[in-house]
């Protein structure tokens, strides 16, 4: 006979090795999403910090956003799809940020609250809405869809910086995959 004492011994053991969100009900699709953010929130950040502050208006071509301005644009994006469709309120960004009144350390500062507000977006996410579907384009989205699109639009402004960084004779940071 298997004493309740066991039972729970056995089920604090499993919790132990691995890892207390497993458990406790966090979504590993979630928390991947998540630390996969962590990761790119820092890579980001030490992409913007290689760029010297006099550059940050640099951009390649004309009718390209520039540097500064990509970084912003991530992070309004962050702040858009975080709000509207992962925890599904207000954008806490209610006027655009404007890059031409904004430091290097304002615009590195703006992005990484966006990655605060995306990360803890995606954390306190409910697992059984992820299906839920909404309007994009004509055709419909769930929240699944919009967590890899947000990681997609990310990583996609992120290496046009790092072709900045190289335009400029600067050689990006070592990857942070996750």
């Amino acid at each position: 006979m298997i004493h309740s004492k066991t039972i729970l011994l056995s089920g604090l053991t499993i919790c132990l090795f691995f890892g207390a969100n497993y458990c406790f009900g966090s979504d590993p699709i979630l928390e991947a999403h998540a630390s996969k953010l962590l990761g790119a929130r820092e890579y980001t950040l030490q992409v913007a910090a290689l760029m010297p502050d006099s550059l940050f208006s640099y951009r390649p071509v004309e009718g390209e956003m520039a540097f500064g301005e990509q970084l912003v644009h991530l992070a309004d994006n962050l702040f858009w799809l975080s709000s509207s469709y992962v925890s599904e309120k207000p954008n806490p960004i209610t006027t655009k940020a404007d890059t031409k009144n904004m430091s290097k350390a304002d615009i590195c500062n703006y992005v990484n609250h966006a990655y605060d507000f995306a990360i803890e977006s995606i954390r306190n996410i409910d697992p059984e809405s992820l299906t839920k579907e909404f309007d994009w384009n004509s055709t419909k989205l769930n929240k699944i869809q919009f967590l890899n699109l947000i990681q997609d639009h990310q990583t996609h402004h992120r290496a046009q910086l790092l072709v900045y960084l190289r335009l400029n004779q600067l050689t990006p940071p070592r990857y942070i995959g996750w």
